[in-house]
Protein backbone atom coordinates (compact mmCIF):
# COMPACT_ATOMS: atom_id res chain seq x y z
CA UNK A 1 0.00 0.00 0.00
CA UNK A 2 0.86 3.68 -0.52
CA UNK A 3 0.82 6.35 1.43
CA UNK A 4 -1.57 8.84 -0.90
CA UNK A 5 -3.74 5.03 -0.55
CA UNK A 6 -3.40 4.98 3.28
CA UNK A 7 -5.01 8.43 3.65
CA UNK A 8 -7.91 7.52 1.48
CA UNK A 9 -8.42 4.60 4.53
CA UNK A 10 -7.46 5.99 7.89
CA UNK A 11 -8.53 9.40 9.16
CA UNK A 12 -4.79 11.09 9.00
CA UNK A 13 -4.30 14.91 8.20
CA UNK A 14 -0.84 15.49 6.22
CA UNK A 15 1.01 17.99 7.21
CA UNK A 16 3.70 18.10 4.29
CA UNK A 17 1.86 18.65 1.71
CA UNK A 18 4.72 19.75 -1.04
CA UNK A 19 6.03 16.09 -0.28
CA UNK A 20 5.15 13.05 -2.91
CA UNK A 21 3.10 10.81 -0.74
CA UNK A 22 3.38 7.95 -4.17
CA UNK A 23 5.73 6.15 -1.30
CA UNK A 24 4.98 2.28 -0.80
CA UNK A 25 4.76 1.08 2.70
CA UNK A 26 6.37 -1.72 3.47
CA UNK A 27 5.67 -2.49 6.85
CA UNK A 28 5.22 -0.52 10.49
CA UNK A 29 7.37 0.71 13.18
CA UNK A 30 6.11 2.49 17.01
CA UNK A 31 8.15 3.57 19.33
CA UNK A 32 8.90 7.31 20.45
CA UNK A 33 12.28 6.70 20.91
CA UNK A 34 14.79 8.03 18.41
CA UNK A 35 17.34 5.20 19.41
CA UNK A 36 14.91 2.25 19.38
CA UNK A 37 13.58 3.16 15.59
CA UNK A 38 17.24 3.71 15.03
CA UNK A 39 18.26 0.58 15.33
CA UNK A 40 14.70 -1.37 14.50
CA UNK A 41 12.36 -0.09 11.72
CA UNK A 42 13.30 -0.59 8.00
CA UNK A 43 13.27 0.71 5.09
CA UNK A 44 9.67 1.15 3.84
CA UNK A 45 8.16 1.27 7.49
CA UNK A 46 5.53 4.18 8.18
CA UNK A 47 6.75 5.09 11.98
CA UNK A 48 4.22 5.68 14.79
CA UNK A 49 5.06 7.81 17.09
CA UNK A 50 4.12 10.72 19.67
CA UNK A 51 7.42 12.59 18.96
CA UNK A 52 7.07 16.13 17.37
CA UNK A 53 10.59 17.68 17.09
CA UNK A 54 12.28 17.75 14.10
CA UNK A 55 14.85 15.06 14.67
CA UNK A 56 12.24 12.36 13.79
CA UNK A 57 13.26 14.08 10.40
CA UNK A 58 16.65 13.06 10.50
CA UNK A 59 15.82 9.31 11.99
CA UNK A 60 13.08 9.01 9.21
CA UNK A 61 15.50 10.05 6.74
CA UNK A 62 18.18 7.38 8.14
CA UNK A 63 16.41 4.73 7.89
CA UNK A 64 14.83 5.64 4.75
CA UNK A 65 10.88 5.17 6.41
CA UNK A 66 8.12 5.82 4.24
CA UNK A 67 6.94 8.53 6.72
CA UNK A 68 5.79 9.58 10.23
CA UNK A 69 2.04 9.77 11.88
CA UNK A 70 2.61 11.31 14.82
CA UNK A 71 -0.60 10.14 17.07
CA UNK A 72 -3.24 11.50 19.67
CA UNK A 73 -3.80 14.95 18.23
CA UNK A 74 -0.15 16.46 18.29
CA UNK A 75 1.16 18.26 15.62
CA UNK A 76 4.67 18.66 14.54
CA UNK A 77 6.55 22.19 15.16
CA UNK A 78 6.92 24.64 12.14
CA UNK A 79 10.62 23.56 11.63
CA UNK A 80 9.87 20.33 11.66
CA UNK A 81 7.17 20.31 8.67
CA UNK A 82 10.12 22.48 7.49
CA UNK A 83 12.71 20.31 7.66
CA UNK A 84 10.38 17.68 6.31
CA UNK A 85 9.59 19.62 3.48
CA UNK A 86 13.49 20.10 2.87
CA UNK A 87 14.00 16.06 3.32
CA UNK A 88 10.95 14.43 1.07
CA UNK A 89 9.52 12.88 4.56
CA UNK A 90 6.14 12.49 4.65
CA UNK A 91 4.49 13.46 8.05
CA UNK A 92 0.94 12.95 8.83
CA UNK A 93 -1.37 13.44 12.31
CA UNK A 94 -4.28 11.66 14.00
CA UNK A 95 -6.64 12.22 16.30
CA UNK A 96 -6.30 8.28 17.17
CA UNK A 97 -4.29 6.98 19.90
CA UNK A 98 -1.53 4.55 18.81
CA UNK A 99 -3.56 1.34 20.06
CA UNK A 100 -6.64 2.95 17.77
CA UNK A 101 -4.06 3.69 15.19
CA UNK A 102 -2.04 0.49 14.89
CA UNK A 103 -5.58 -1.74 14.73
CA UNK A 104 -6.57 0.36 11.45
CA UNK A 105 -3.04 0.10 9.99
CA UNK A 106 -3.49 -3.71 10.60
CA UNK A 107 -6.44 -4.03 9.24
CA UNK A 108 -4.89 -2.99 5.90
CA UNK A 109 -3.00 -5.38 5.98
CA UNK A 110 0.22 -2.95 7.67
CA UNK A 111 2.18 -4.80 10.05
CA UNK A 112 5.43 -4.96 12.25
CA UNK A 113 6.29 -8.36 11.06
CA UNK A 114 9.71 -9.28 9.26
Amino acid sequence: MKLNHLIEKVPLTLQTPAVNLDVEITGGYISDLLSDVMAHAKKGDVWVTLQIHQNTVAVATLKELAGIIVIGGKKPAPETIKKAEEEGVPILTSDLTAFELICELCKLGISGSR
